[in-house]
């Protein structure tokens, strides 16, 4: 068998191999804002900041950073939403030297301060909204400043009057934070761009620190460098061969602070010089329709619900809005069920291609080409400069022939330096170059992957091994199933017992004037039918033992489902009922 099989189904167009040029992040705005000083960087609600604006606003609060005592190697730390604020922070963060740290913006407080007290974080923009949950907290963190912006500091006439008066302070408009605190608009005031320190940025200086969502265990922090991160968003601009740079506009539906948003959507739109419209919550789907269709978006990386949101959308069925800008969309996060995918391209005329990627790898390594071969249920080939084993799992060092099951390792030139502060959790993920990701899959003949679930998440009852996703894609396959998850829940039998939890199509769902006893008759008629499909696809000891129906699913911001908050929450429920 060839060494790497995959190359033969890239799209022609696509390099097998790149050649990554010797510069930092900050230094791909830089040379987006002289190729195209004024095509919009940034549009939100009408507002263009153009490329040489952003530019000259990231150096003005970059030296309102340095002001506050941030240095190379800082930590600062963004809560934000998808709004100008996080690119223009991000970048002025960078250009200080410091190390980006993204949260969540629906983060508790505990959340936010367990990830602020690892990363060392010392200065915070975040949101107005969010300013007093983070001020409580604060005494228990390094944070020695918070640097508060609103959303609409970046509208017009706020940002006229920015641009307008490099050095004027203007505190009068707005009340004052608690003292060391900072209001991101006088910080712009304050400043020109010539007060901006230049550094001796080297591709090789820590850019990032991005934090695992924590869904399997313990959220690490994956060190990034300036390299790794311009080596992934020029890796994904070659595989999407067909975007014209200066012309292109990416949809910013899913989030920045998540790493997918950052390299896929961010990074690469800024390497295209494309426009970013932005959508700060990914469930206002008129926001979403209405900026398709007045701005033409182009690129729209996403996740399977919210396309299918957009495909089952009232308005969209009615063809009240016209789609057909749409280019290309990457889908990750979930599996891409070809209906969805079918559904659409055809309402778009666009392609949906099914990728992955981790935050060890910021952030893509598979995908599956734009216009070649899209294969069912495959995540896709390896990104050029990718190499990929699936070794066994007995060893972790063993190749298995083609469509053998195993751990999915990858090394390539956007591979993480390691986990901050965990120096044995690093050891055990990074081996002689390659990446362990935890994830077991397989590849076929022609270098397809696909992914069968994480390792770590293996269902073992009665000594069997159940693989999660397996028992996911059979359900999904019922047409009453609208979403599936399955976890193993403890039992003092068998050790454990394979459980799903569904949501319905809206369709199937019961009616709401049934009584007690006729909804339960219900559910336990629908379960046995579904136990009865899962026995026609499956062997008998992986088809659910146990079926709880519920109105939707806990999700990441990404839409990966939260496996472990449903075992927790069953748990917490079994607790309850044994105390009755």
């Amino acid at each position: 068998m060839k060494t790497h099989p995959w190359f033969e189904y890239y799209d022609p167009e696509v390099p097998r191999h790149i050649s990554y040029p010797s510069i930092t992040v900050v230094q791909m705005l830089e040379e987006a804002a002289q190729k195209y000083p004024t095509h919009p960087c940034t549009i939100f609600k009408n507002t263009a900041i153009t490329y040489q604006e952003m530019d000259e606003l990231t150096d003005r609060l970059a030296a309102g950073f340095s002001s506050l005592g941030i240095h190379k190697g800082d930590r600062l730390g963004l809560l934000l939403p998808n709004l100008p604020q996080f690119v223009l922070a991000y970048f002025a963060a960078l250009k200080t030297g410091a190390v980006v740290v993204a949260t969540n913006p629906l983060y508790k407080p505990h959340e936010i301060v367990s990830q602020v007290n690892d990363a060392g974080v010392q200065v915070m923009l975040v949101l107005s909204s969010l300013y007093s949950q983070v001020k409580e907290v604060q005494k228990d963190t390094p944070i020695r400043s918070l640097v508060v912006t609103r959303p609409e500091d970046l509208l017009a006439p706020t940002l006229e009057k920015i641009l307008s008066r490099p050095r004027e302070s203007d505190r009068g408009s707005i009340s004052n934070p608690a003292p060391n605190d900072y209001w991101m608009e006088d910080l712009l005031l304050r400043y020109a761009p010539t007060d901006r320190l230049h550094l001796a940025l080297q591709p090789e200086d820590v850019a990032l620190f991005q934090y695992s969502g924590g869904t399997t265990g313990t959220s690490k922090a994956a060190i990034a460098l300036h390299r790794n991160l311009v080596a992934n968003a020029l890796q994904f601009r070659h595989w999407l061969h067909h975007a014209q740079e200066g012309i292109e506009t990416m949809l910013m539906a899913i989030p920045l602070y998540h790493v997918y948003g950052m390299v896929v959507g961010m990074l690469v739109a800024i390497r295209l010089g494309a426009r970013l419209v932005m959508i700060p919550s990914p469930r206002d789907m008129d926001d979403i329709l209405g900026s398709i269709q007045n701005y033409n978006a182009s690129l729209f990386p996403g996740v399977p619900n919210l396309y299918q949101a957009i495909n089952n959308h009232p308005d969209v069925i009615a063809g009240k809005y016209n789609l057909s800008s749409i280019k290309a969309c990457i889908s990750g996060s979930a599996p891409l069920l070809p209906d969805i995918k079918a559904r659409f391209e055809s309402l778009t005329g666009g392609k949906v291609v099914e990728g992955y990627g981790l935050s060890e790898a910021p952030t893509a390594t598979h995908c599956n080409p734009i216009f070649s071969e899209n294969r069912t249920g495959s995540i896709g080939l390896p990104l050029p400069d990718v190499d990929c084993r699936i070794v066994s799992l007995r060893d972790g060092v063993t190749d298995l022939p083609v469509g053998g099951a195993g751990e999915l390792l990858i090394k390539g030139p956007q591979i993480m330096q390691g986990y901050h502060n965990m120096p044995e959790e690093t050891a055990q993920t990074l081996r002689d170059g390659w990446l362990y990701t935890g994830d077991i899959a397989r590849m076929d003949a022609q270098g397809y992957f696909y992914l069968i679930d994480r390792k770590k998440e293996v269902i073992k009852p009665g000594g069997f091994q159940v693989w999660p996703r397996e028992v996911e894609e059979v359900l999904l396959r019922h047409k009453k199933v609208f979403e599936a998850s399955v976890a193993g829940i403890l039992d003092p039998q068998r050790g454990e017992l394979v459980k799903a939890w569904v949501v319905l199509k809206p369709e199937f769902t019961p009616p709401a004037d049934l009584s007690q006893d006729e909804m339960k008759s219900f559910y336990q008629g629908l379960e046995e039918e579904l136990r009865n499909f899962c026995r026609d696809e499956i062997a008998s000891f992986k088809v659910p033992a146990m079926i709880e129906f519920r109105h939707a699913l806990p999700k990441t911001a990404v839409g990966k489902v939260l496996r472990r908050e449903l075992v927790r929450q069953h748990n917490l429920n079994q607790r309850d009922n044994s105390t009755l």
